[in-house]
């Protein structure tokens, strides 16, 4: 399905989608300067952002899973905060607290760190189960409720967060159902060798985050979040989204398959990666690119899987092979 859609009344404008991906393509490479070597991982991080969807980097410590954060927070102009999960961290360190003022002899609210464009949730496996739990709402709703109060966050609005997949000792694992509210999880991995040195001469001369220049501001971010919400899905490839959903289900060595929630995100998302690529409309190739990061960590693999190694990525590839591409159509 390579061809346009019939334009309707809310059909993106050609300037529209130049513009778009024009400024994406402007963001991706001031994030790449700081990032080097992973375009895929940034042009990712993105499409998360324009989605309005959350993303679970997990990977071992020191590839850059917080720096590809904090660049996307500056090249947005966008507010970041940095909360550091720990065994002892509470649920109101997170969302925030209602105080008595004794000057105005009232409570106030005084929000907490989530209250920010991105949110960087480092090693949130540390922290216990009812600490995660303060985050599911937020990452859903866009709000906190405090003391029956609701409280919205600023938009856009990302939350990072990382985990290493490596040393668990001490951790919790994320529930299920946390795990559902990311869009995609992502590895940034280790750097090729000429990556690495440029990494190294980038350090020596203090080249980091901090150092960006902003490419636009969260108020046209916002902008640009609207215009993937009117990118083109055909009728086609939502049976496409569908009939994938179903494969994972299906699968024998799946216990718990994709859900809903998921086809729903896989869908957003392929909105905002067509429009990065200039495309008003989805293709299936979109939906390929974007399965494993969005689907492979919502599948809960049967304990005889797990036990003969196979991995949810092995599983995924296989309920993808069995299902079959639409073909294109005369529009």
């Amino acid at each position: 399905m390579t061809q346009a859609p019939p334009r309707t009344t809310a059909s993106l404008t050609p300037e529209e989608v130049h513009g778009f991906a024009t400024l994406v393509a402007s963001l991706a490479a001031n994030i790449e300067s700081v990032v080097l070597g992973k375009p895929q991982v940034v042009r990712l991080a993105l499409t998360a952002l324009l989605a309005e969807g959350h993303v679970l980097l997990e990977d071992v410590p020191g590839v850059g899973k917080t720096t590809l954060a904090r660049a996307i927070a500056a090249s947005v102009q966008g507010q970041w905060r940095r909360i550091q999960f720990t065994p002892d961290l509470l649920p109101s360190d997170v969302t925030g607290v209602t105080i008595f003022n004794q000057a105005s002899r009232g409570f106030e609210f005084h929000p907490g760190p989530v209250f920010a464009n991105i949110v960087i949730a480092d090693e949130i496996n540390r922290a216990s189960p009812k600490t995660q739990s303060s985050l599911l709402e937020v990452m859903e709703e866009r709000k906190v409720t405090v003391d029956g109060v609701p409280h919205a966050v600023p938009r856009p609005f990302l939350v990072v967060a990382t985990q290493n997949p490596v040393e668990m000792d001490g951790t919790y694992r994320l529930p299920e159902a946390q795990l559902d509210r990311f869009l995609m999880r992502l590895s940034v991995g280790y750097p090729t060798e000429d990556a690495e040195i440029d990494v190294l001469k980038g350090a020596a001369i203090g080249h980091s985050p901090d150092s960006l220049q902003p490419v636009t501001d969260t108020s046209v971010v916002s902008q640009l979040v609207t215009l993937a919400q009117r990118v083109h899905v055909a009728e086609p490839l939502l049976a496409y989204t569908v009939r994938l959903a179903a494969a994972t289900r299906e699968h024998p060595q799946v216990r718990v398959g994709v859900s809903p929630r998921g086809a729903i995100a896989i869908t957003r998302a392929a909105r905002a990666y067509a429009l990065t690529a200039g495309r008003a409309y989805v293709i299936p190739e979109d939906l390929k690119e974007l399965v494993e990061a969005v689907f492979a960590h919502r599948l809960l693999l049967s304990p005889d899987a797990q036990v003969r190694g196979v991995t949810a990525l092995d599983v995924l590839r296989e309920a993808v092979e069995a299902v079959a591409v639409p073909m294109p159509t005369t529009v």
